[in-house]
């Protein structure tokens, strides 16, 4: 099933008199369940288009579907809904609310939903069980370690119940050994939850752990392949 496509899309920035193209004509889909990753070298425009994925930004023309629905139709608060209940973020920076306890970041997207007090700490508990930190709940972020605090910051992703992962550089603050730890696990959640991952990244051993490379160059995809990972 086609769960994300977009139909040439475009992105113009606009500072005074200079235009920027961000992204030019740009056109793809992906389905459900693939690990994708988004590469290029600064300023190609991989960012900009995770962050029209994610719905973050808006293309200037083109078109972008998620789950057959255009969401250039959706108004503000429909793709706030999106964000918070479909799509899970992962950024390099963690973007961990520094004096607040593991539990308590994990239950942050819980608190628009209405969710009671018992039933978001329950669900925190278990997000963070399922990335391997159980018994680190009420543990600071300035208390773990990179990895670890990248593993709440993807339970924080997963609370929802979100069926898409965005992750920006996700290894970028990372030692070797963590990345590939973070990397593994980014492989189970897609291999035994079939969670689409897409991944944004300039280092070519951690694409290899995608099944697809989508490279881009000054606005524009240049290639779409397989990665070779079975």
């Amino acid at each position: 099933m086609t769960l994300i496509e977009t139909r040439e899309i475009s992105k113009i920035y606009r500072t005074g008199s200079v235009e920027l193209n961000a992204l030019m004509n740009v056109s793809a889909s992906i389905e459900a369940g693939e690990f994708v990753a988004v590469m290029g070298p600064s300023g190609s425009g991989k960012s900009t288009f995770m962050n029209i994925l994610g719905c973050l930004d808006t293309p200037s023309s083109g078109q972008y579907f998620l789950e057959g629905n255009d969401v250039g139709n959706f108004d503000r608060d429909e793709r706030a809904q999106i964000r918070n209940k479909k799509i899970g973020f992962v950024f390099q920076g963690f973007n961990l609310l520094p004096r607040t306890s593991a539990l308590e970041n994990v239950e942050l997207p819980m608190l628009y939903n209405g969710l009671p007090s018992r039933d978001r700490r329950g669900r925190a508990a278990e997000a963070l069980k399922n990335v391997g930190l159980s018994g680190r709940e009420d543990s600071h972020p300035g208390q773990l370690s990179g990895g670890q605090q990248q593993r709440v910051a993807i339970a924080r992703a997963l609370v929802n119940n979100a069926t898409i992962i965005l992750a920006d550089e996700p290894t970028g603050n990372l030692d070797t050994k963590t990345s590939a730890e973070v990397m593994e696990l980014f492989t189970r959640l897609n291999t035994e939850s079939h969670i689409t991952i897409i991944l944004v990244t300039h280092e070519q051993d951690i694409a290899a752990y995608s099944r697809r490379i989508i490279r881009f160059l000054d606005g524009r995809i240049i290639s779409d392949e397989q990665s070779g990972r079975s």
